[in-house]
């Protein structure tokens, strides 16, 4: 029997979710207390408590510092996000989010992309799957914490559960 927690079972603290997103405590904490990136699986309630991100939360995290340092607007980054928020787990993995720096596109598909940068409107993209990899191969390296017990996950790696929710789905 495996009982290794699952990825929506671990819960990053803040040093952990900056670790992986490449972006500093000051940005985690603004982007919390403003709404832009808030922690899924545990808000912080005043002082003294940790804020816990999810895996997903992480990838989002990373994602909106990929387009701040592109030039994008915090505005249509927040538009961004929210579209974020309802898409699908698996979804993501799929995605690729494409900017011309004012307006951000969501493609599913190659086509999707070609068609985008004919009609000029794409100036660059971020594939989803990719940042999903680096933050899988950032955390694999770094402490989780379980939500459900609080005890530390060293070297959690979300990609092994979602490889074998892949496989079980397919």
């Amino acid at each position: 029997m495996n009982d290794a927690p699952g990825p929506e079972q671990v819960g990053y603290r803040g040093p952990t979710a900056c670790a992986a997103a490449g972006i500093t405590y000051r940005q985690l904490d603004y982007w919390a207390r403003t709404g832009l990136v808030e922690p899924s699986v545990r808000p912080a309630y005043g002082s003294g408590t940790q804020r816990l991100y999810s895996f997903r939360d992480v990838v989002v995290l990373k994602i909106v510092k990929r387009f701040l340092d592109t030039g994008v607007a915090l505005q249509n980054i927040r538009t961004a996000v929210q579209h974020l928020r309802g898409r699908g787990f698996s979804d993501l993995e799929r995605m690729t989010l494409m900017s011309d720096g004012a307006t951000v596109y969501e493609c599913t598909s190659p086509d999707q992309v070609v068609s985008l940068l004919q009609g000029g409107q794409g100036v660059f993209g971020i594939a989803v799957g990719v940042v999903w990899r680096d933050v899988e191969n950032a955390l694999s390296q770094l402490h989780g914490e379980r939500v459900d017990t609080g005890e530390t996950v060293v070297g959690h790696n979300p990609a092994d559960e979602l490889a074998a929710r892949r496989n079980r789905a397919g």
